[in-house]
């Protein structure tokens, strides 16, 4: 079996591969992000996966990073929109004290005073730091444009308003609707046998009932998009363009689809259609890449580019060329293969590094109650036509439909 699984009674599932590697990789997913903040708590989720590193009831914050690096490992997290993840690598000999620690970490942060505002600091210098990147800036600002008025347009990072009022308060407050262990994945990808992590799991993790099967707020749906095209001028040396709109969700037939699709445009080979008319025949973008996002309910898609002033208009003509292609006519059979190899191919690049093995694991078994084998995903990505890729690009390359954010 390539995948197992298990669910604790508290409701806390469990998704484990066993490989004979080295170094053994295991994280906490929560099914809560950013998008699940209430107006005046934004960004307090990410402010939350900072501060779980700052104490708990019997650790100090030096005491927590040591616990894993003193064995040579790593630990580190991350927030989306809709989740947030703690997770850790080390030698597969370590795996009672990583899980350990990350249970203590989760259930028992004591969130020092004097740690929380030392961490708002901390923050204000990273929101600094992304406010001086116009191309990574651009892609939040362009999330706020579409999604406007829904909490899933709202950045991750927050506002300094808003962090200098967090406290314990609205933290715990937060936690107590989030922080629910029937909203939580154990994912791991090591060199342990399942029965033997089950039960080191249970030992950290099964004592602690008192957050389990509290059902998960509903989450705000969007459904008041509207296109729109906005200039903002930043006094950038190179012009910032985005192109997208809203897309299919996790839970959407065509969703693999437009995958396939973004890979092709924009994808990260230098073959990919973006790169080859604009850099290569052209030689008016250094940068430019295509991005799908599906979230629970709705999704992204997007095209930027950089490039001088006087070539904006020609890029933004170029890139509709490109879209228009792919309405107008079926990728022909060598065409939609060569697609898919390209894809399937970097899938299984990807694989290999095995801590993006476990978190996608873990997001896999958060929204679809299983993972499937790399077998499985080859047949339904093989199974696509090219009749499905020309009405997806119709539908998601609507010109009528599409948003412009511009930075200058």
């Amino acid at each position: 079996m390539e995948f197992e699984s298990h669910t604790l009674k508290n409701g806390l599932r469990i998704i484990h591969k066993s490989v004979p590697n080295l170094i053994a990789h295991c994280g906490i997913m929560i099914n809560a992000g950013s998008r699940d903040e209430l107006e005046h708590e934004h960004g307090l989720a990410h402010f939350i996966e900072h501060v779980l590193f700052k104490g708990t009831q019997k650790r100090k914050a030096h005491h927590i990073l040591n616990r894993i690096e003193d064995v040579g490992g790593e630990i580190n997290a991350y927030t989306t929109k809709e989740e947030t993840c703690i997770y850790a690598s080390f030698l597969p000999g370590y795996y009672d004290r990583s899980l350990e620690l990350l249970s203590d970490i989760i259930f028992h942060s004591s969130f020092p005073d004097n740690e929380l505002e030392r961490e708002k600091e901390i923050i204000y210098d990273e929101i600094n730091s992304y406010k001086d990147s116009p191309s990574e800036l651009i892609f939040d600002e362009f999330e706020e444009l579409l999604f406007e008025g829904n909490p899933i347009g709202r950045n991750i990072l927050g506002t300094k308003k808003h962090l200098k009022k967090f406290s314990k308060k609205e933290i715990f407050e937060f936690f107590d609707r989030n922080y629910t262990t029937d909203q939580m994945v154990i994912t791991s990808v090591g060199n342990i046998k399942f029965e033997k992590l089950v039960k080191a799991i249970e030992k950290y993790f099964e004592v602690e009932p008192q957050n389990a099967q509290k059902k998960a707020p509903e989450r705000e749906k969007f459904n008041t998009y509207k296109s729109t095209y906005v200039e903002k001028k930043k006094r950038t040396y190179q012009t910032h363009c985005i192109i997208g709109t809203p897309a299919y969700s996790l839970i959407d037939q065509n969703r693999l689809g437009l995958y396939l699709l973004n890979n092709l445009l924009g994808g990260p080979g230098l073959s990919s259609r973006l790169n080859m008319t604009l850099r290569e025949k052209n030689g008016i973008s250094y940068n430019s890449e295509s991005a799908y996002t599906p979230y629970s309910d709705t999704g992204i898609f997007n095209v930027y580019f950089g490039t001088n002033k006087e070539n904006l208009n020609k890029s933004i003509t170029l890139v509709k060329k490109e879209f228009k292609k792919l309405q107008d006519a079926e990728l022909s059979k060598f065409q939609l293969a060569k697609a898919k190899r390209q894809l399937l191919g970097q899938m299984a690049i990807s694989s290999e590094n095995h801590e993006n093995l476990m978190l996608n694991m873990g997001k896999s078994f958060m929204v679809y109650d299983k993972v499937d084998s790399f077998q499985e995903i080859t047949d339904k990505i093989q199974s696509i036509t090219s009749l499905q890729l020309q009405e997806i690009s119709n539908e998601i390359f609507n010109p009528q439909q599409l948003s412009y954010l511009i930075y200058y």
